[in-house]
């Protein structure tokens, strides 16, 4: 039999030409097998490969029963915000969240995302300090999913310059807890390119379609209160201030 070809993930790290959708469908229906543990995690983050057909890919998979109760979301549901953070990733067409999707695997149903290969000699202080396309994207990003944890280590540079953000397990919430090492455009105008992103989101959300998406993986008050965070920054189109009630950078910030 001849050996499963690695998917997705080229020499650059990025997702390949191939598309979301064949990863999409590797990491729905593909056979997973854990091969480790990585320990630093909060919750349970199993490091594991995944094979369907001809493709193989490694990939990161959290279960639900390895979640740790929080005092301020709903038990049970952080994988259901990864896979949200996933969605609105697409919908924005910056892909800054790498595939995901929600299934059942070894230890019970949770969350299944491909693995990316990042740039490991990147300087990940400077480049969340610095004034990089890339980065400000994901502060958009992050303003948009209410990201309560956007950590230094949750950076993801590739070789090829694009820069992937992982662990949203923490967001979405409907009271306002941005908390991130981003904060070097806070009160800045807009980029022309965030502005557009947006407003694709804005339709996404005018025709139903996001919507009835994020049903499964969200509640309506969080839903609503997404589609407001977006035309709140379409109204006034800057980077949000960070909070006055509420820690504005995550501990560790590592």
């Amino acid at each position: 039999m001849s050996q499963p070809s690695r998917y997705g993930v080229g020499g650059d790290g990025t997702v390949g030409p191939a598309g979301t959708e064949t990863a999409i469908r590797l990491l729905q229906h593909g056979d997973i097998t854990v091969e480790g543990r990585l320990v630093a995690a909060t919750n349970a983050t199993l490091y594991c490969s995944v094979t369907h057909e001809d493709l193989r890919a490694n990939c990161v998979y959290k279960p639900v029963s390895g979640e740790r109760p929080l005092w301020d979301f709903p038990d049970g549901t952080l994988a259901g915000r990864e896979v949200a953070a996933y969605v609105i990733s697409e919908q924005m067409g910056w892909h800054i969240v790498p595939p995901t999707v929600h299934r059942d695997g070894p230890f019970g149903p949770g969350m299944v995302q491909l693995w990316i290969e990042h740039d490991i000699e990147a300087d990940l202080l400077a480049l969340s300090r610095g004034d990089d396309p890339a980065v400000r994207r994901m502060a958009v990003f992050d303003a948009v999913v209410n990201n309560a944890d956007r950590k230094i280590g949750h950076l993801l540079p590739t070789t090829a310059g694009h820069v992937y953000g992982c662990d949203h397990g923490v967001c979405f919430s409907h009271e306002y807890k941005l908390r991130t090492v981003l904060w070097q455009w806070r009160g800045k105008n807009l980029t022309p390119e965030a502005v557009e992103a947006l407003q694709k989101l804005r339709r996404a959300f005018g025709r139903d379609g996001l919507a009835a998406t994020l049903s499964g993986l969200l509640s309506h008050q969080e839903i609503d209160a997404t589609r407001d965070r977006v035309e709140l920054m379409l109204k006034h189109r800057i980077h949000p201030y960070p909070p006055e009630d509420w820690p504005a950078i995550p501990w560790p910030p590592l």
